[in-house]
């Protein structure tokens, strides 16, 4: 089974991952936001993740991992 980490140290918040997502399992955490002022992307469904690592490949900030 797939699984998802990102990284909000590194996460700009800008929405790339949750856009590419086949699954659309990501989203941007409103709740959060991290000491750089942004709301970084989390995922909302670990059993739902493919393992394609679109997310991961569109990432401009290299803040998510993907591991199978």
């Amino acid at each position: 089974m797939a699984r998802v980490t990102i990284d909000d140290h590194f996460c700009k918040g800008c929405g790339l991952c949750v856009d590419v997502c086949p699954t659309a399992i990501l989203e941007l955490d409103e709740a959060v936001i991290t000491a750089k002022g942004y709301h970084p992307a989390h995922c909302i469904d670990q059993e739902k993740c493919t393992g394609c690592c679109s997310c991961a490949t569109m990432c401009p900030d290299v803040a998510i991992t993907v591991e199978r």
